[in-house]
């Protein structure tokens, strides 16, 4: 049976979008990405727009060509000559975009950060259904090439140390019971850890909408969505124990805050009151400043907890479905990725006669 058409509202035109359409197709792709994601694309694409610029007298202007993206990757990727390695971006551009902020520092990008770059400008063209420069052939084979240039070289991506239970008991030293700060950040950092290595985002994202008490100085906090989960399957190990020492640390956090709705984790102001919820950036900062007040070695971040987390859990022979329930890893691959291999590790002595039991 047809429809009318109601007349109250002006037909559409299937084969093409309105401007109305086409604005909350754009907010939804925006509002189902996080934070963190939209923030790294818009650095990206900035940082596109002003290469671009400087390199060809021009606005940039979508779709690019693939020679574009060829001349991307060779100005940022470093490459052996007879001379050493070199790349192609002119002094004075990469000076240029130095000192108007769009790099930190003069010199090649790191692989990663270059790929990353590489993937936005095809995310970008993408969701323009616009022709791709980055599936073209060249720049394709150009990039598989590279990776592999990078991996002879030895030039591996530089992981972040793994917080493991004795450096995050001397981080933990620091945080003393008698100031808010103290209190929040010890509570912060046993919640990130002990519920499976959180993400600095899904700490700063903690709500006490998700979180129910399960017994004395017991919690179980709901994960409604996470890296993993972006779609926010209802799943069993979506709920994380937060017990013993962390369950206890977060009571007292709780009581003394006085905290019953709203963000978990929250900034303390001058004469201990209350702020917004801290952002990712705040809790990054907190690790790291924790870190370097007990005294450790540089390399710890935010992200130090989660493969601090999946490193302990292999040493304690936690089984791996249990560990993998708890950080919500889908593969094993993945979870491996966080492993860190130490001194400690029984795989380094099995000639050792006190190694066989």
């Amino acid at each position: 049976m047809r429809l009318p058409a109601l007349k109250t509202h002006a037909a559409l035109q299937p084969g093409v979008l309105s401007d109305v359409t086409a604005l909350a197709v754009d907010q939804l792709l925006r509002e189902g990405e996080s934070a963190n994601t939209l923030a790294s694309y818009r650095s990206a694409l900035r940082y596109w727009a002003a290469w671009f610029n400087v390199r060809y007298g021009q606005p940039i202007a979508l779709p690019l060509p693939p020679s574009a993206v060829l001349q991307f990757v060779v100005d940022h990727a470093q490459r052996t000559t007879a001379q050493g390695l070199a790349h192609e971006l002119p002094a004075a551009i990469d000076a240029t975009l130095v000192e108007a902020g769009f790099k930190g520092k003069p010199g090649p990008m790191a692989l990663s950060t270059l790929l990353h770059r590489v993937s936005v400008l095809s995310k970008a063209h993408q969701v323009r259904g616009m022709e791709n420069p980055c599936q073209d052939a060249k720049v394709r084979e150009l990039l598989s090439k590279t990776r592999r240039a990078y991996a002879k070289r030895g030039d591996l991506p530089q992981k972040k140390n793994a917080l493991t239970r004795d450096p995050l008991m001397a981080i933990l030293a620091t945080c003393d019971a008698s100031s808010l700060k103290g209190l929040r950040d010890r509570a912060l950092l046993l919640f990130a850890f002990a519920s499976g290595g959180r993400r600095r985002s899904e700490v700063s994202s903690a709500d006490m909408k998700h979180l129910r008490q399960s017994g004395p100085a017991a919690f179980v906090y709901t994960l409604a969505h996470s890296k993993t989960n972006q779609a926010g399957a209802d799943r069993p190990e979506n709920h994380k124990p937060i017990q013993g020492m962390a369950g206890e640390a977060l009571q007292a956090w709780l009581a003394v805050s006085g905290i019953a709705e709203g963000a978990i984790f929250r900034r303390v102001r001058k004469g201990g009151r209350l702020g917004e919820a801290l952002s990712a950036a705040a809790v990054r900062g907190i690790v790291q400043e924790r870190a370097q007040a007990a005294g450790l070695p540089d390399g710890f971040s935010a992200h130090s907890l989660r493969s601090g987390f999946v490193t302990e859990a292999a040493t304690q022979k936690v089984p791996m479905a249990d560990t993998m329930a708890m950080t919500g890893h889908r593969s094993v691959a993945s979870l491996l990725g966080y492993f860190r291999a130490s001194d400690a590790s029984p795989a380094a002595r099995l000639l050792e006669e006190d190694a066989q039991g």
